[in-house]
This record gives C-alpha cells, structure tokens and sequence, in this order.
C-alpha cells in the first residue's frame, strides 16, 4: 500500500505516522525528542525514528514509504529544507531535508514549520476545512499563528508568516525574548496565564488550568487574571482580523482546552472591538497534539503532487 512518513518534532517529544493517500494512519508511534543530549543527537535521534518508520511500511505495507514530511520548530527554510534556528533545540542551519533523504533511501523529503504545518492540516480536515481563508493561532508556551488561504499555508517572503505572538499590544509592557515589550504572548499565552495566576494566588505551581477551574468556581481573582489575558488576546486578533480577513479563527493550544471559560469571552471581546471589519467565525481546534503529524503527512502527499514524472 502507497504510503508516506509524517513525523512532527517537538521540544520533548515526537509524534509520527504512515499515512495513506485517504488519510488512514496506519501506524502511529511516539519517542522523546532527547533534547538534553544535545542538538547533534537529537538530529541523529530523528534519522533513526524515519527509518525505523521506512522499515515498518516496508514490512507491514509491501513497500516502502514514497516520501516523508517532517515538521519541526523555530525558524524554518522550508524551501532549501534547512532547519535555520530552534532555541528549545540548540541547534542551528541544519539541512535536514537532505539528511532524511539520504538515510531514508533517497525518497523526496518535505520539511516544514511546526505551526504552519499543523495550521495545513487543521485548514484541510479539521476545524478549517471548507474556509477558503483562515488563521490558525495556537495559545501554548508562546503564541504563533498560520495563514491559510485556498488550502495552503502562506510562509510570507522569508518565513515569518504569522507570527502574531509578536504584535505588541501593550507598549512599555513586560519585556518579550523577541526584544520588544508587550507583545501578545507575554500577556495572553498560556504560561502567560500561567505566571500571572501563580503571582495572584500565591501558589507558585499553579498554572493556565488551575486559573480557569478557578474562574469557574467563581474565583474574582482568577476572572481578573483571565479577562485581562483575554483582552489582550482579542487585541492582537483584531489586528489580524483587520490585516488578513479571514472567514475563520481557529484557537489551538492549551489554553483553548478551556473551552468556552475562553472562547465565550474572547467572541465577546473580538466583537466589541471590531468596527468595519468582519467579524470571523472562532472555533476550536479540532486536531489537538496530532495536528502537526498529520500536516505533515499533507506536505509529503503534498510533494508527490508536484514531483514531475521523469
């Protein structure tokens, strides 16, 4: 049976999957990214896990994998298949795209950015599918954002698409690790939330979760700590709102699991922002922690499309 790698490269961890052209997952597995062993390990770790996934198709499928589609975070050159930069990984210009290749037999190789690649799939087959335009923002340790537009992720001229987490919008505000201050993801991302509670409950553990049971029970403390977050959220979509126009807002990440402790307030919020604009449907992600192996078994079907025959 015809099939692909997908394999999505995370800080702690590693999702993957053989996947039909249907989109069926015939194999699913997970593996500890390694980081504290360092960057040279954890690439190495990596070429070992595809090929341990080449041999699995090739034995449980008949064949082995037609290509592979990796996602991975930081700064991505996804048209060279260079992995620029990632700080939670230490490594930097590593061309991962070609090393894959080679171990994995020489079958064509797709890299990508690991929320753009999980904004591919929740635009096609998640919470997405059906918008001709959409912006997928994941609320998690950062903030960061995906463009889509007819079915396809827009990286921008040098890869930096998206990035809504840095919008400031709180001048003066607390000091971001891009350099700036009051940027979105200082004050609305879910260690963000995470940081404030803990400093407003005095229980230096607790985190966005432990906030949003809080603001259920009823907690004022809490509803401060979430509806100032939440406003800063609906700030910075607004601006995207008004730059992008998209027909749907896709909300990801820990803090979307929240449910509508957060998504109730925030429509409430975008809507009492907006003034010309139109105002987008907001929606759950539907995918959850599998959205990026599946997108990137999208970019290596995707790749197969446009492979020209010999």
């Amino acid at each position: 049976m015809k099939h692909v790698i997908a394999l999505d490269v995370g800080g702690t961890g590693m999702k993957a999957a053989l996947v039909a052209a249907d989109g069926t997952l015939l194999h699913e597995a997970r593996r500890a990214t390694g980081r504290e062993r360092g960057p040279d390990a954890v690439v190495e770790t990596i070429q070992d896990f595809a090929a341990e996934l080449l041999a699995i198709g090739r034995e449980r499928c008949g064949e082995g994998a037609s290509a592979a589609g990796v996602a991975v975070p930081g700064i991505v050159d996804a048209e060279h298949g260079i992995a620029v930069y990632a700080a939670n990984l230490g490594w930097r210009d590593v061309p991962l795209r070609a090393l894959l290749s080679a171990r994995l037999g020489g079958i064509p190789v797709a890299l990508g950015h690991d929320v753009r690649t999980g904004g591919l799939a929740e635009g096609r087959i998640g919470a997405g599918r059906g918008a001709d335009r959409f912006l997928f923002v994941p609320l998690g340790t950062g903030i960061a954002g995906a463009i889509g537009i007819a079915g396809r992720i827009e990286a921008g001229a040098h890869g930096y698409a998206g990035e809504i987490g840095h919008i400031v919008v709180r001048p003066g505000g607390p000091a971001c690790g891009c350099g700036q201050h009051g940027c979105l993801e200082t004050l609305a991302s879910a260690s963000a939330v995470s940081r404030a509670w803990a400093a407003a409950s005095g229980a230096p553990e607790a985190d966005a979760a432990d906030c949003a049971k809080a603001v259920e029970s009823g907690d004022e403390r809490a509803r401060e700590v979430w509806l100032a977050a939440v406003g800063a959220l609906a700030d910075g979509l607004v601006t995207a709102i008004t730059l992008l126009d998209p027909r749907t807002l896709i909300i990801g990440g820990g803090l979307a699991e929240a449910g509508e402790t957060l998504f109730t307030p925030l429509r409430t919020a975008v809507e009492e922002r907006v003034t010309f604009q139109r105002l987008p449907h907001i929606v759950p992600a539907a995918l959850g922690d599998t959205a990026g192996c599946l997108g990137a078994g999208l970019l290596a079907w995707d790749l197969l499309a446009t492979e020209v025959p010999a």
